[in-house]
């Protein structure tokens, strides 16, 4: 069994409450994914909203994947940065697996579809993410060609005695 990825796919409900699900399942999973579990869908629809303005706005695609039945299963966004020196690279940004699909090869797959679709913009030469430490992340994306080029101590806060530092990675397309 395999994923089946698309760019862009037509976004309504159905997706929506898609996204939202496999959101709330990664995070309560233990995802590094923008909360610390606990996490219920009406507190992660709103982070669903900035993305999902983006891509009204043009500066964002989504990259989702479906497992056999249709389902939700993985995602990425790809986000083009707005700062006219910095415009040859995008990033990416709630990378997501399903739980129930760990350890099946899926990430690499999501994240080669996402270089793809990178690769498919005209003056993208990088993609760049971050990731939170401490959760062997760093190890998965530089397994997939990514660098770290970055460290932010402690940047993160994910409890009250627990900071993590922020791991900036780059991922060049053409070199």
């Amino acid at each position: 069994m395999a994923l089946t990825f698309e760019v862009d796919p037509a976004f309504g409900r159905t997706l929506r409450d898609g996204i939202t699900a496999l959101w709330v399942d990664v995070s309560n999973a233990g995802g590094a994914v923008g909360f610390v579990p606990p996490v219920t869908d009406e507190e992660v629809r709103p982070e669903l909203l900035k993305h999902l303005a983006g891509m009204a706005e043009g500066r964002t695609r989504l990259v989702i994947g479906r497992d056999q039945d249709g389902t939700v299963a993985a995602t990425a966004f790809l986000t083009r940065n707005t700062h006219r020196l910095m415009q040859h690279w995008i990033g990416v940004y709630t990378v997501m697996v399903h739980p129930r699909h760990q350890g099946k090869g899926f990430g690499r797959a999501l994240m080669t579809a996402t270089a793809d679709a990178a690769r498919g913009l005209e003056g993208i030469d990088a993609i760049r993410l971050t990731c939170r430490s401490g959760t062997g992340a760093d190890r998965f994306y530089a397994s997939c060609g990514y660098k770290e080029v970055g460290r932010i101590p402690g940047a993160i806060r994910v409890a009250e005695d627990d900071y993590r530092d922020d791991i900036i990675m780059l991922l060049p397309l053409f070199r």
